[in-house]
């Protein structure tokens, strides 16, 4: 299971920390992503980190305001999200990349809405 908490309603500017809780699964051996869908831009793929060296990337969109980071004691992945904007407005999932095959396995989601 991959189970993602923290989304809520924020003004814009302001900050969320979202959370994915891994079980099922040897979550210290895969490289984990942060993906968005949202009605106007689709899906996209936000932020990822590799499984042993916590190397991260970024969508253009979200780097300088998101950080990811990874508790491989915890079986948990993180979002920081800070100086949220009206565009972030989406629903977060995280998903696990399975080399050669891609993102084979999310939660279920987290709704995250800007709002003045």
């Amino acid at each position: 299971h991959l189970v993602e908490s923290g989304g809520g309603l924020v003004q814009p500017g302001g900050s969320l920390r979202l959370s994915c809780e891994a079980s099922g699964f040897t979550f210290s051996n895969y490289y984990m992503s942060w993906v968005r869908l949202s009605p106007g831009r689709g899906l996209e793929w936000v932020s990822g980190i590799w499984y042993t060296s916590g190397t991260t990337d970024y969508a253009d969109s979200v780097k300088g305001r998101f950080t990811i980071s990874r508790d491989n004691a915890k079986n948990t992945l993180y979002l920081q999200m800070d100086s949220l904007k009206l565009e972030d407005v989406a629903l977060y999932y995280c998903a696990r990349r399975r080399p050669g095959i891609g993102y084979d396995f999310w939660g279920q989601g987290t709704q995250v809405t800007v709002s003045p």
